[in-house]
């Protein structure tokens, strides 16, 4: 319709050029972590069958009750768009017979996920993480190595003054005695609590930690402990846990509080928070979940992992004003003056690009003047200036942008320097 004015849908954003090289730079940092612990990139599909989040996220969790687009395909199935990537990884774990190679499989990726949430800086409705999976070991000594690449990751990037937290919320054998002390103790400020809170006392008391209502979290603070209600198992756990966190010097802080929000963490959980903490501040988080295959439908199999979001990360860095390198540009700028030149610069042009060397072909019918702006705008350092003489005679001339210094070689000359380079 005339007039029409499309701008992208709330909680989405475009990445423009001028931000490309934040991505970059963190994906890069991301990446080589990855392959220096000896991790492989696996990518997931965008959608899933409802049911895989249904089982692994759990019902009566926010992200299911609130956040997740659910649909209905063509053919009548219901399937909805990543909400996390952990349970599609375990997935593709069981699909793929991964349980025959050696354990743990180590596996990391990128990838957007989506959720209806209320945008802010940081967060939109589909963003994009960063996430490590470990499958098939449960020795507390790969949690200590998950979160020791959690913390490398943030040093990597650059970012200070950030605090760990960590936790640990026992497993089915000794949570269940813990809930029921958790159930009494809210049952008695049930007239304080938030409609949610109310739910989740009835439905899902272990989120009651996780509540970010300010007239909920002073309940929150003498509220009892998932660590001092552990099995001998999850107490063993926890203390060699703590005892590598020790080994590897990585200072850290133990919150009750901390239980993440998905149903599907035992024993560990884990958060790394900014210097501006609060409610939605959280870098990088994560834990164990050794129940989730085996309720997707896999035998028994260990699991801990951690995601980031890319965005968040990204916004971390720009307010700690990290140096981030620019990308590299093309090196050259082709500008002509007549429709000669413009033949002779096309095939110049894919002769250098051949080279491996980036190089722009300046728009026909702008006058010198105007291409030289034109490199000059886009910061190309140096321009190739194809007219009459440059054509009779075989030559290219070589602008140098930042000196104003020219030079006059033979085409040929000029590629074999390249080539050499």
């Amino acid at each position: 319709m005339l007039g029409t004015v499309f701008r992208a849908a709330r909680g989405t954003k475009d990445i423009q050029p001028q931000e490309q090289k934040y991505w970059r730079y963190v994906e890069g940092k991301a990446a080589d972590l990855g392959r220096r612990h000896g991790f492989k990139r696996i990518d997931t599909p965008t959608f899933e069958s409802s049911d895989l989040f249904t089982r692994s996220v759990g019902e009566g969790t926010d992200i299911m009750d609130k956040e997740t687009y659910t649909f209905l395909d063509r053919g009548g199935d219901s399937l909805t768009l990543r909400p996390e990537g952990t349970a599609p990884v375990c997935r593709a774990y069981l699909e793929h017979g991964m349980h025959s190679l050696p354990q743990p499989v180590r596996l990391y990726y990128f990838c957007p996920v989506f959720r209806y949430d209320r945008p802010q800086a940081g967060r939109y409705r589909q963003h994009h993480q960063f996430g490590v999976e470990a499958l098939g070991d449960g020795d507390p000594i790969v949690d200590a190595e998950i979160v020791q690449i959690g913390w490398t990751l943030m040093s990597d990037l650059g970012l200070k003054d950030l605090s760990l937290v960590l936790n640990t919320i026992g497993d089915l054998k000794c949570r269940p005695g813990y809930i029921e002390e958790l159930k009494a103790y809210y049952s008695g400020y049930n007239n304080r609590l938030c409609s949610d809170c109310k739910q989740r006392l009835e439905h899902n008391p272990l989120r009651l930690l996780d509540c970010k209502k300010e007239s909920c979290q002073p309940l929150q603070d003498e509220a009892p402990a998932s660590a001092d209600h552990l099995c001998d198992e999850c107490q063993e756990h926890w203390d060699q846990l703590r005892h590598y966190m020790k080994v590897m010097n990585i200072p850290y802080t133990v919150d009750h509080r901390l239980v993440r929000g998905l149903d599907y963490y035992t024993r560990t959980v884990f958060e790394i928070l900014p210097p501006d903490e609060g409610a939605q501040s959280t870098l990088l988080g994560g834990g164990r979940y050794d129940g989730l295959i085996e309720q997707l439908g896999g035998r028994p199999t260990p699991g801990v992992g951690f995601a980031t979001g890319m965005e968040r990360l990204i916004l971390n860095v720009q307010r700690q004003e990290v140096p981030v390198p620019e990308e590299e540009g093309p090196r050259y700028f082709i500008a002509t003056m007549e429709d000669k030149g413009a033949e002779v610069a096309l095939d110049l042009a894919a002769r250098i690009r051949r080279t491996g060397v980036g190089v722009i072909q300046g728009p026909r019918g702008r006058s010198l003047r105007g291409q030289m702006h034109n490199a000059n705008s886009m910061g190309v350092p140096q321009v190739i200036i194809i007219g009459e003489d440059e054509v009779a005679a075989g030559t290219v001339t070589l602008r140098d942008m930042a000196t104003g210094d020219q030079k006059t070689v033979p085409q040929e000359e000029f590629l074999r320097g390249l080539e050499e380079d």
